[in-house]
């Protein structure tokens, strides 16, 4: 009866790690919702990136100085 602790201990953490593992790396619809837009390879000069849209592009958005 000791080891039932550690077992539902054990199991919350992988399901805790999988929930985190199920979202999506990125999709354009998630870096349009940002207010950027997907480019392919490293964002343009004065772009900066804020996040993947797939292996090969990247999501970019204008910087802002204030």
């Amino acid at each position: 009866m000791r080891i039932l602790p550690l077992l539902c201990a054990l199991l919350l953490l992988m399901l805790q790690g999988a929930a985190g593992l199920s979202l999506a790396r990125g999709s354009p619809q998630d870096c349009e919702r940002r207010g950027g837009f997907c480019f392919h390879g490293s964002c343009p000069p004065g772009i900066g990136r804020v996040g993947i849209c797939s292996e090969q592009d990247f999501c970019c958005r204008r910087r802002w100085y204030p």
